[in-house]
């Protein structure tokens, strides 16, 4: 395993945590052997685990500490990088002279007061000294290194204009602001949707009465607008024309920015194919992907609204807003999430996660899917917070637009339950969700229509598969039967067809019973938890991943069953007719093994196709609409396909074998079993088309699936 790999399981194992409330994984679980990548991969490892603990993930701890648990640590090149984070962090959480610190590092503390001192160097030679407060600031004026030409709007988080930088020679957004904040995690995201923040300078402004600090930060321009002007445009045209009409808003944007419009770009011409609940989707799984992102670096929104999502000139979206995301800004009330209200009003509350964010995020894509937040207005937060745990209202559900698919309004039914336990668990879990909205096949295989075939043979999954196991095999175990009786068992004496009759009512009895409690054990999961999922049960992701594991491998499993069987059924003929008179001729034998094998064939090719076509399109498919779409399981829906094409040639093979077969037998015996072999083989032919077909719709299902839990980077993909 990579070194890098240890770093990636020890951070999502630490928000896995914080998300389940679990306790915090242990750094020594994570540390590889090998000696050449251990030290590295240590520090890293540290390095993270010091961020979590101090920002308030767990229980403190120092450098010292892991020193002390690791010796190796003293030896790392990035001890006084890792001392310094700790005071940082430890300076964050109150006051803590640099002294007091240093007496704590003896040995370390000459290079760690040069390192402070020279990151202090360099915040000074970063400062910017003003004349006159940032409202005062004026379009036309130079600030720095920036041409300010127009502005382009004025908040709670600070003025904004249009800016050449003239070192660069580029257009960029420079945010003029007063009060803190600490734009350092905002400036380490580096995301395709994500607005990226270049630098920032302190201001400090002294024009007589008027004296303060602040910051200028610069970042990249976008010129599409906000998801604002998005809403704004649906409440005036209702009857959207698909996602055309994000891309008027685009362009209306950059015109009244004086922007020239764009030509044409895969991109655009792909949102104007979609139609409006797919171009939300679209726009959605891009946002959860970025929500995603910048949680895992520590920076996170508490509400998310119109104004905070911006577009590029092809209508790609991106989250603007970030380093003010703390903050509670002027009207975030209708978007925050119930615990985001309920820590105002109880500072003693569980503080909102991620999946606070995919609350805050579910409302602006409901809004931006009907023109209005599913909660309407409400007069205080008291208000906000009663209705949010009410639920969605029968009137919001009452304005989702007719051709929004049932997989959309049920993921963002997800993202607005009160309780956070029953949403998805971060933002990749929603970006995959998101990301089947946008496929149709797959989408209809998740969500069928409401009152569509499939829903309704859900529930008859029992008696379906059993009927898909049982029709088969009965037809084959009858033709078996009839087929030796022709050619060897009318010429065994009556001892030996009683033994042989005795001895098949054993096998095929107890042999077959076993099977069937097998293949009942093997489908617990398959036949239990759709029902519990279908009466509102909830289930773990573990039992989920189990539920789907089993689905996907239960057509293996269940001809590997059959296989057992039929081996079972064809050893037990000699056996039971030994110590009888009877003798049986090489030449008897060969063409009851012939029979039993063509027979076994179809007992395990059709079964095989029936049951995995019904668990595909019907059962496996629910499983993804209440649980994470698991990357895993798309390699075992690809073995599937491969598997399905093995047993195709099995089945067409079926009646070439039966033909051959039949020119090895004596006239005679041709001319007593010609019958049997024109069913066998025009049966087989007949019963291959039917399976041809079945394999092309599944092949097309799986590839549905596999599109949907390995989709492509929101980066790459329109």
């Amino acid at each position: 395993m990579h070194w890098a790999d240890s770093v990636a399981r020890f951070t999502a194992d630490w928000r896995r945590s914080l998300h389940a409330g679990g306790s915090a994984p242990e750094l020594t679980d994570y540390v590889p052997d090998d000696n050449l990548a251990r030290l590295t991969v240590l520090t890293e490892l540290v390095r993270i685990d010091l961020r979590y603990r101090w920002d308030g993930a767990g229980p403190a701890k120092r450098v010292a500490e892991y020193r002390a648990e690791f010796p190796e640590v003293a030896q790392s090149p990035a001890l006084v990088d890792l001392v310094c984070e700790e005071f940082a962090m430890r300076r964050a959480q109150g006051p803590l002279p640099l002294e007091d610190f240093l007496a704590e590092h003896q040995e370390l503390a000459e290079s760690v007061r040069e390192r402070l001192e020279a990151e202090a160097e360099r915040i000074d030679a970063n400062a910017l000294t003003l004349d006159r407060p940032p409202a005062d600031i004026e379009p036309g004026q130079r600030i720095d290194d920036f041409d300010l030409l127009t502005e382009l709007g004025t908040g709670e988080s600070g003025r904004v204009f249009l800016a050449r930088q003239l070192s660069m020679q580029r257009l960029v957004a420079v945010r003029l602001s007063t009060g803190g904040g600490d734009p350092h995690p905002v400036a380490r995201l580096d995301h395709p949707h994500i607005v990226r923040v270049f630098d920032h300078k302190l201001l400090t402004f002294d024009a007589g009465a008027a004296t303060g600090s602040g910051r200028l930060i610069y970042m990249q321009y976008l010129p599409g607008g906000t998801a604002k002007d998005v809403i704004e445009r649906l409440r005036a045209h209702p009857e959207s024309d698909g996602g055309a009409l994000l891309l008027r808003a685009v362009d209306t944007a950059m015109e009244t920015r004086g922007e020239i419009r764009l030509a044409d770009s895969r991109v655009r011409a792909e949102i104007a194919a979609r139609s409006w609940p797919e171009t939300v989707a679209w726009l959605g799984r891009r946002l959860a992907d970025a929500l995603d992102y910048a949680d895992r670096h520590g920076v996170r929104y508490r509400a998310i609204t119109p104004g905070d999502v911006l577009f590029t000139a092809e209508g790609e979206p991106k989250f603007g807003d970030f380093s003010d995301a703390a903050a509670m800004r002027a009207g975030s009330l209708p978007y925050r999430s119930p615990e985001d209200l309920a820590a105002t009003l109880d500072p003693d509350a569980v503080a909102p996660d991620q999946r606070g964010e995919i609350f805050s995020l579910g409302i602006l894509l409901w809004e931006l899917l009907t023109g209005a937040t599913p909660f309407g207005d409400a007069a205080d937060t008291a208000e906000a917070l009663r209705q949010r745990r009410a639920g969605v209202p029968d009137a919001a559900l009452s304005r989702l637009p007719a051709d929004c698919p049932p997989a959309l309004r049920r993921i963002l039914l997800t993202c607005l339950e009160p309780e956070p336990d029953r949403r998805w668990t971060n933002g990749a879990a929603l970006a995959k969700q998101l990301d089947l909205c946008l496929d149709a096949r797959a989408r209809d295989l998740v969500d069928p229509p409401e009152h569509g075939t499939r829903l309704r043979l859900r529930r008859w999954r029992v008696p379906l598969i059993a009927l898909a196991i049982l029709i088969p095999n009965v037809l084959a175990s009858i033709y078996n039967i009839d087929y030796t009786r022709l050619l060897v068992v009318t010429q065994l004496t009556d001892e030996a067809v009683r033994k042989l009759d005795i001895g098949a009512a054993i096998v095929n009895t107890v042999g077959f019973g076993f099977g069937a409690v097998v293949l009942v054990y093997l489908s617990r999961h398959l036949i239990f938890v759709p029902h519990g999922l279908r009466r509102g049960g909830s289930y773990s992701a573990e039992t989920l991943r189990r539920a789907r594991t089993d689905t996907i491998l239960f057509g293996d499993r269940a001809i590997l069953v059959i296989f057992t069987m039929w081996i079972l059924s064809g050893t037990s003929f000699p056996i039971v007719i030994r110590g009888t008179s009877d003798a049986i001729t090489a030449y008897d034998y060969a063409h009851f093994l012939v029979s039993h094998a063509l027979c076994g064939a179809v007992a395990l090719v059709y079964p095989f196709f029936l049951v995995n076509y019904y668990v595909v399109r019907c059962i496996y498919p629910m499983f993804l609409s209440h649980g994470e779409i698991d990357e895993e399981d798309a390699v075992r829906l690809r073995k599937l396909r491969r598997r399905c094409g093995i047993w195709l040639i099995v089945a067409a093979s079926i009646p070439l074998v039966a033909v051959a077969g039949a020119t090895l037998l004596t006239q005679a015996d041709l001319d007593t079993i010609i019958v049997e072999v024109r069913v066998l083989a025009i049966g087989s032919v007949i019963a291959f088309s039917g399976v041809y077909l079945l394999f092309m719709a599944m092949e097309n299902d799986l590839r549905a699936l596999e599109r949907v839990q390995v989709p492509s980077a929101p980066a790459n993909a329109a």
